[in-house]
């Protein structure tokens, strides 16, 4: 398979490359819109990359490599977890992110006291190693209220909504519609019409060496303040504010409300039609059937 790809990189007065904007991709029979690119400065140099599908399995090892793989996810042609991302933050650099585009972290002092000196007409947005994905990539039918919450990298899939709160990591991502006030995490991925409510958590692959990947499975609900470090399959809800890590002990109650054993959730992770709960007179976590389906408003998803 063909893979081509043709962008513009900025480059620091040091010679650093700092970014790589690709708005021409090829990828197989699949193919963003063309458009002409111009060089109006010197600190930008034309990239173009020839790769075959065996390239997405190689560790990143350059800046152009790392923004062209970033490209791909969010541009909807590879789904979250299915490339090889090792490196990416070995290189990609820690920049400053500003409303006159990337300036490198070891420029930007003097950039800011020319500019106080002046017209006070730099903002620095950002110290990052990734952008905003709107910076480079605008996702078809889709609200984003606070565009500094979501990473290159994200993949976005249409009727998605995220409200100021909302999060999206790069890597990670919606498979449908959905509804997010929440945090998704590097590495998460969220099933059609599943809602994260406001300040609910999913816990990523970046820190504490947590390498297992979550998922939310379709019509699922994270209630308020909750989390999760287990996968749900679909037609689940968390109770708001409960966090269910793959430790936490759970008591199942079988579906005739007899029968009650205790698991870790590990053990529940990836399982359908749960309600997760936390029994208010005697602090236990509980897994029931859950019995209602989550449904969201389609006027909310529309995004035309």
């Amino acid at each position: 398979m063909k893979i081509h790809g043709e962008g513009i990189a900025t480059i620091s007065e040091s010679g650093q490359m700092l970014d790589v904007y690709f708005p021409n991709i090829e990828f197989g029979e699949k193919k963003t819109d063309y458009k002409i690119l111009q060089i109006t400065s010197g600190t930008q140099e034309i990239i173009k990359l020839e790769w075959t599908k065996n390239d997405l399995d190689k560790p990143i090892n350059k800046v152009s490599d790392a923004y062209f793989k970033l490209h791909l996810i969010s541009n909807k042609f590879v789904l979250p977890n299915t490339i090889n991302l090792d490196g990416l933050f070995e290189c990609l650099p820690n920049v400053a992110w500003t409303n006159k585009g990337p300036i490198s972290i070891y420029e930007i002092e003097g950039k800011l006291n020319e500019s106080k000196c002046r017209n006070n007409d730099l903002f620095i947005r950002s110290l990052d190693k990734f952008p905003c994905l709107t910076d480079y990539i605008i996702p078809k039918k889709v609200r984003i209220a606070d565009a500094s919450r979501v990473r290159l990298g994200a993949y976005l899939s249409e009727g998605t909504t995220i409200m100021h709160e909302g999060f999206v990591n790069f890597n990670a991502g919606t498979l449908g519609k959905a509804m997010i006030e929440g945090r998704i995490s590097a590495g998460v991925i969220i099933g059609d019409n599943s809602d994260l409510g406001g300040g609910s958590s999913t816990m990523g692959t970046l820190s504490g060496g947590n390498d297992t990947k979550i998922s939310v499975g379709k019509n699922c609900l994270l209630g308020a303040n909750s989390g999760i470090g287990i996968s749900l399959g679909d037609n689940c809800t968390v109770e708001a504010g409960l966090y269910v890590t793959a430790g936490t002990k759970i008591n199942v109650i079988e579906k005739d409300n007899n029968k009650e054993i205790i698991v870790k959730a590990r053990e529940l992770s990836g399982k359908s039609n749960l309600l997760l709960m936390r029994d208010s007179l005697s602090g236990k976590v509980v897994a029931k059937n859950n019995k209602s389906k989550s449904s969201l408003n389609k006027i909310l998803h529309k995004n035309d």
